[in-house]
């Protein structure tokens, strides 16, 4: 068999996003409900609750690992410690199950695959990962969107 996939959380149809909502993509809970995917929320393992207020990276999620950039909510509270304890906590799990893959909510400042809002909170979109897919990915761990997967919902 396979190694199972890890997925967004959010995807599976969990309530786990910043607002409370879901992002449930068909293909992906189908994937959990079969046994062929783990589902995980970095955010909510690194101890964020939700709902909870939006957060952006001043730089993508390579940066926020190396130190250079920060992740902070629209009230301005920094919240980088919390999106790297999510990540490692992600990782541990990837490994733990072995998945070396993993199927991600595009545009989250933790699991944007490709793309990531800028940090102004002005809605601009521009390239680069976040902060848990940029550590699955330095671990070896190939990191896909869900639109390219299967369809984003939301």
């Amino acid at each position: 068999m396979d190694s199972p996939v890890l997925v967004s959380a959010c995807l599976a149809g969990a309530r786990c996003r910043y607002d409370g909502r879901a992002a449930t993509d068909p293909a992906v809970r189908d994937a959990v409900d079969a046994g062929h995917a783990v589902p995980v929320c970095p955010e909510l393992l690194g101890g964020l609750a939700t709902p909870r207020r939006p957060a952006e990276t001043t730089g993508d999620g390579t940066a926020v690992l190396d130190g250079t950039a920060r992740v902070v909510d629209d009230a301005g509270t920094d919240v980088t410690a919390e999106y790297l304890a999510g990540a490692r906590r992600a990782l541990a799990v990837a490994r733990a199950v072995g998945a070396t893959r993993a199927v991600l909510h595009e545009r989250s400042p933790s699991c944007g695959a490709t793309r990531r809002y800028d940090g102004s909170f002005g809605g601009r979109l521009v390239p680069g990962a976040g902060v848990t897919a940029a550590l699955l990915s330095r671990h070896g761990i190939a990191v896909e969107p869900a639109e390219r997967h299967a369809g984003e919902s939301g």
